[in-house]
Parts: C-alpha cells; sequence; structure tokens
C-alpha cells in the first residue's frame, strides 16, 4: 500500500508598516510574530508626499525585507499599514487597493500612524500618545475604549509644536535677526551649510517646492544649538513643548483624567535628540496634566502593526 504524502501548509508571512512624513518603517514577521526583518524608507504619507510617491516608499520597505528571505508577495498572509493622513476615507480607500493589489493572498488592514503606536505603547490598556515629528497630535483612549484626539491635521492649520513647526520658526528668527527685528540667533551662521545650500534664494526655491523636505530637517539643528545655550533656539523649543503639552492636556480633557494619573507616552523623532527639549516637555506637561506619568514604546510602531495583522488574521480564521 502506497502512503501518499501530503504537502506541508506553506508559510504565513505578516508585513507591517508605520509611515509618515519623513520616513516608513517596514517590518516582515512570521506567523508567530517573530521579526525575520525590518527595513526603512522614505516617507509614505500620501496627503503630504503625494501618491505616487508614498506608493514608491512603501513598496521599497517591503521589497527590501522581502528579498532578504526570498520571501514572494503571494506569500504575505496579512499586512496592516499605520499611515499619516489615513484617517481621512479617500486615502485609507487608496492605500486598502494599492495593498489589496500588489499582495493578493493578504487580508489587509489600513489604519492611522496614531492608531498603531497607541497599540505600541499601550496595547489594549488605556493612554495618552503624544506624536511629535514631521506632524505632531495627541491621541488616547480609556478603559471603555473611548478615544479623543488633538493636532495632527496638517502643517497649514495645525501641527503645533511639530518638527515643521520648529523649522519654519527657526528661518523667521533667522529672517528677523538678518533685519534687526528680533535676536541674534546662532541659526544665522548654520542654516545655509546644515542645508547644503549656497544661498538664501536657493534655498527658498527649495522650500516653494517641497517644504516638507526643508523644515522638519531643521529641527535637528535646533536641538543642537539650544544644547549649546542658544535663546533663540531655546525659546522656540519651549514654545514648541508648550504647544505639544496642551495638546496632551486637551485630550487628558476630554477623556475626563485631568485630576488623576494619567499614562502618556513620547513617540516620534523629536525625542530624545535634545536634553534641553526633552527637559522642557516634562516640565510643561507637569503644568498642563500634573499627573502626568511618562513611558517609554515597549515596541516600535511598525512592530506593532505587524502583530495588529498577525491577530487579525486569526480572528479571521476562528470566525472561519
Amino acid at each position: 500500500m502506497t502512503t501518499q504524502k501530503t504537502a506541508a501548509p506553506a508559510a504565513s508571512y505578516f508585513l507591517g508598516f508605520d509611515g509618515g512624513g519623513t520616513k516608513t518603517e517596514c517590518v516582515l514577521a512570521d506567523a508567530e510574530g517573530r521579526v525575520l526583518e525590518r527595513a526603512f524608507a522614505g516617507p509614505s504619507n500620501p496627503l503630504r508626499t503625494g501618491y505616487t510617491r508614498a506608493w514608491f516608499a512603501l513598496s521599497d520597505g517591503a521589497d527590501l525585507v522581502m528579498s532578504r528571505q526570498n520571501i514572494h508577495a503571494d506569500q504575505i498572509t496579512g499586512i496592516c499599514a499605520g499611515l499619516g493622513g489615513a484617517g481621512r476615507p479617500g486615502v485609507e480607500h487608496r492605500a486598502l487597493t494599492f495593498f489589496e493589489r500588489g499582495y493578493p493572498r493578504a487580508q489587509v488592514r489600513v489604519t492611522t500612524d496614531l492608531e498603531i503606536a497607541l497599540e505600541a505603547a499601550f496595547g489594549s490598556r488605556e493612554g495618552i500618545l503624544l506624536l511629535a515629528g514631521t506632524g505632531s497630535a495627541a491621541f488616547g483612549r480609556d478603559a471603555n475604549g473611548r478615544r479623543a484626539r488633538a493636532g495632527g491635521r496638517g502643517p497649514w492649520f495645525s501641527d503645533e509644536g511639530s518638527a515643521f513647526d520648529v523649522g519654519r520658526r527657526a528661518f523667521a528668527a533667522v529672517t528677523c535677526a538678518e533685519e534687526h527685528r528680533g535676536p541674534a540667533t546662532s541659526l544665522s551662521d548654520r542654516i545655509l551649510p546644515w542645508h547644503e545650500s549656497r544661498d538664501w534664494d536657493s534655498l527658498l526655491e527649495h522650500v516653494a517646492k517641497n517644504a516638507d523636505d526643508v523644515f522638519p530637517k531643521t529641527f535637528p539643528l535646533v536641538a543642537e544649538l539650544a544644547d549649546k545655550g542658544d535663546a533663540v533656539s531655546r525659546e522656540i523649543l519651549t514654545s514648541t513643548a508648550a504647544s505639544l503639552a496642551e495638546l496632551v492636556a486637551c485630550v487628558a480633557g476630554e477623556l475626563g483624567w485631568r485630576d488623576r494619573e494619567t499614562p502618556v507616552a513620547k513617540v516620534g523623532g523629536m525625542f530624545g535628540r535634545s536634553k534641553y527639549f526633552d527637559a522642557a516637555i516634562e516640565a510643561e506637561l507637569k503644568k498642563t496634566v500634573p499627573r502626568a506619568r511618562l513611558l517609554s514604546l515597549e515596541i516600535s510602531p511598525a512592530e506593532a502593526a505587524v502583530r495588529m495583522a498577525i491577530r487579525s488574521a486569526r480572528s479571521r480564521g476562528n470566525a472561519a
């Protein structure tokens, strides 16, 4: 009697994306949640970079992690992408279509970068997330699942305290110093070489073409000079910290947490770059949310996204 061998089931792999206005992180994991690869690519917030550039960045990140493991798109079982701007239905729909066409076997979930960062910080627990990167926002959830949000609506009328906002204010400070309408600042001597520009005209042309490629990248310079004692850079970062703390206070108020201990997790490229700025954030939070308890992320938002993808796939399997 001949026994027929049954083919082993194909391995399942999952992708998690954290896509913002400055960069994209992509994580590849197996079905057990083990992170196999991670890679970084360009920005993928469609509302800030445009859809074409966002799709290229997402594809680049995925291609890098899959090629390192010799995995193909049809082996991807689940995807969760947390993208800046995905809170708008039109953005979510276009992103879903993009992933579903590229990964035909994958169950796809598209959500916001705030949602995956909240997952990274707190899992299913309650807390408030303070995001400070290219954009800025506070996002919270209580024990009953009620959510509240402040900020994060783009640089035109929101995102106070973001790296974009810091860069814009640094440019304004240099202009005022040169016109003798404001105090002298070390920014005046450093801002052109920092951006590898020969003169103001060429730098302003760059701003006009894509402000996101200029203003957010000025933040590390302001952070460096603030730590060195530049008074104008310090004033910018003090005001920035107050704006971010106010976002947290707004969310805490919406959730009814003004008078109780409030877990707050900081996430984004602005934190950990300047001792002066980090101290200013803590000081301003004590003023607006006196019982705030600062926490660190346990995992990266992209890792949280891949866990969400795995959890969604398991839930679907149980439902089936």
